[in-house]
């Protein structure tokens, strides 16, 4: 109580009111920042678990204890593991969009625009050396934010396409949405590619079918 009064005593001038007055959300800030940092960490070690021993082996205690939380914090977030790993897989969808965004918005007319989009979404690809036809890869891929991922990627490459084929720079005989999905499906072979350079490549002849024909 003496404590406590003194700090009250200490709150009298305006300058320190308005310090007090931002604790808060500064204390707000701070917790919610530690829970971003708990969340990251717990999708990136269920992640990892799940690389290293398959997805069957992996326990919620696992996960708290390679984490360094508690398991009955974990469950605070987490219902299973499988949330966990849905989780994980959104966070990693988001952050490809974005990336693609970003490529877009760096490049200049809209064939270089599409180049850069395309390019980046192969490499991706290549980067993250997925196996296709896993467990892990079935589970996660029926999940509605996947579904949604793709049409909102899908609609994306078309846009640029119709872009680029109002300029001359890709074909009008064919609709956008056909080259979109012509685009996605032959790109999507990067992930099995020995090294950029092949995937470079690869991007380099998705792009010559797009031009006009002669």
């Amino acid at each position: 109580m003496e404590t406590l009064c003194r700090c009250q005593i200490r709150l009298s001038s305006p300058r320190t009111e308005r310090i007090v007055n931002a604790v808060p959300k500064l204390w707000d800030d701070t917790i919610e920042a530690h829970r971003r940092a708990v969340r990251d960490a717990t999708l990136d070690t269920a992640a990892a678990l799940v690389a290293e021993h398959g997805l069957a082996s992996v326990t919620m205690s696992q996960i708290a204890e390679e984490t360094g939380i508690g398991r009955a914090t974990l469950y605070k977030y987490f219902p299973d593991v499988e949330a966990i790993l849905a989780a994980w897989h959104d966070r990693q969808v988001s952050g490809h969009l974005q990336q693609l965004a970003e490529a877009r918005q760096q490049a200049g007319d809209p064939s270089q625009r599409l180049s850069a989009v395309l390019e980046a979404y192969a490499l991706i690809h290549y980067e993250l050396r997925v196996a296709h036809g896993t467990e892990l890869a079935t589970l996660l891929h029926r999940r509605e934010h996947v579904v949604r991922a793709q049409q909102h990627l899908s609609n994306f490459i078309r846009d640029l396409l119709s872009e680029a084929a109002r300029t001359g720079d890709v074909r009008d005989d064919v609709a956008p949405n056909e080259l979109a999905k012509y685009c996605l499906h032959s790109l999507t072979a990067a992930g099995a590619l020995p090294s950029k350079a092949a995937v470079r490549r690869l991007v380099a002849v998705t792009l010559a079918g797009l031009r006009p024909p002669r």
